[in-house]
């Protein structure tokens, strides 16, 4: 499995031709406590970049874009009774959604982890 970030604080899991979707640990702790997820639908198309997912805690509501294009084939249905998952452990239990990729190409512009922990320690 291969881990990539985006610069606005997503991250994908890739095995195979499936991602799995979520905000880092830097965002939900730049969020406060979440309190409302909410989710895409799954069997909708999304493009890279698509604002697919809204994050909403006691201090703003987010958009959650899609770091690559494809298929929603999952929700992480558990959120919608326990929100706080992403709070508790955002780059694991709090994923959001996976996706079937549709141009695996498009992970080549994301950031492995140690990018992205040196981009996160530039802000």
């Amino acid at each position: 499995m291969s881990r990539y970030f985006t610069q606005d604080h997503e991250w994908i899991d890739v095995s195979g031709d499936v991602g799995t979707v979520g905000i880092t640990d830097y965002a939900q702790s730049q969020l406060g406590d979440i309190t409302f997820v909410e989710l895409p639908e799954v069997g909708s198309a999304v493009g890279k970049g698509d604002s697919v997912s809204v994050v909403d805690s006691v201090k703003a509501a987010s958009d959650v874009y899609t770091p690559v294009s494809g298929e929603v084939v999952e929700v992480n249905d558990a959120l919608g009774d326990e929100p706080e998952k992403v709070n508790a452990d955002a780059e694991a239990s709090g994923w959001l959604f996976r996706l079937t990729l549709s141009d695996p190409s498009e992970l080549d512009a994301l950031m492995d982890e140690a990018a992205y922990q040196f981009y996160v320690a530039s802000l």
